[in-house]
């Protein structure tokens, strides 16, 4: 398989539980609706293709979903994914920060999915973490898992962010987080420099992708608990 030459090491999974992983992760990481509460049953029957430690994560996550109050899980979710930067579902951002660079990676993201047969049509950006995992799992594992690779620093800080903050979301991470290589050498150095000076700060040069709005607290909920439309031709 191509997607285990993108690093030096990866896990014994085999793809289809790599990519069942990531369809569980992908639709978790969506903003908790009544419509994703009652997805759970669903939800849980997938998890038999999903490997042990996986499945324990993810599991812990389906059980906070059916016994939290979903208001506040809703406002949890806003706190963590929208206001704080250092939990950001875009990976680019990691790597780029507010710059023009962030643009051209936004485009990389989307000529990937088209190169694969899958044209971008989607409320969120192309490099949402959502957008990608739902990518590998329904359309191009290889294609995927480049990009996720590409980014895994980026990964690894939200990680941390979400364990510093005890997030709901953790165990929704830590079960995609399995799938992933471990970081070598040159992954821990550029980790500890994005920990101590962060993404880069220009805001200029973005356009159409200029500070993402969706990286602000949401005026009202907004449902998004439907399986991300992968493979869309855009109008």
């Amino acid at each position: 398989m191509l997607w285990r030459r993108h690093r030096r090491t990866s896990p014994a999974l085999s793809p289809k539980e790599i990519r069942t992983t990531w369809q569980l992760a992908s639709v978790l990481l969506d903003y908790p609706t009544p419509e994703l509460v009652c997805r759970v049953p669903a939800l849980r029957d997938a998890l038999a293709d999903v490997a042990p430690d996986a499945r324990a994560r993810l599991t812990a996550y389906l059980d906070r979903l059916e016994w939290e109050n979903l208001a506040r899980l809703q406002s949890q979710y806003v706190d963590t994914f929208d206001v704080t930067r250092r939990c950001a579902l875009y990976l680019t951002y990691y790597t780029c920060g507010d710059t023009r660079k962030r643009g051209v990676e936004l485009v990389r993201f989307k000529q990937v999915y088209r190169d694969a047969g899958a044209d971008f049509a989607h409320e969120e950006l192309p490099d949402h973490l959502g957008v990608v995992l739902e990518f590998g799992a329904m359309v191009d594992i290889d294609a995927a898992w480049k990009l996720l690779c590409d980014h895994r620093v980026g990964i690894e800080l939200l990680y941390r962010g979400l364990r510093q903050r005890d997030s709901a979301w953790l165990p929704v991470i830590e079960a995609f987080r399995t799938t992933l290589p471990t970081l070598d050498g040159t992954d821990e150095e550029a980790l500890a420099r994005l920990i101590a000076e962060g993404p880069p700060s220009e805001q200029v040069g973005l356009e159409g992708y200029a500070l993402d709005p969706r990286l602000n607290p949401r005026p009202e909920p907004i449902d998004l608990g439907a399986t991300i439309p992968v493979g869309v031709t855009v109008s």
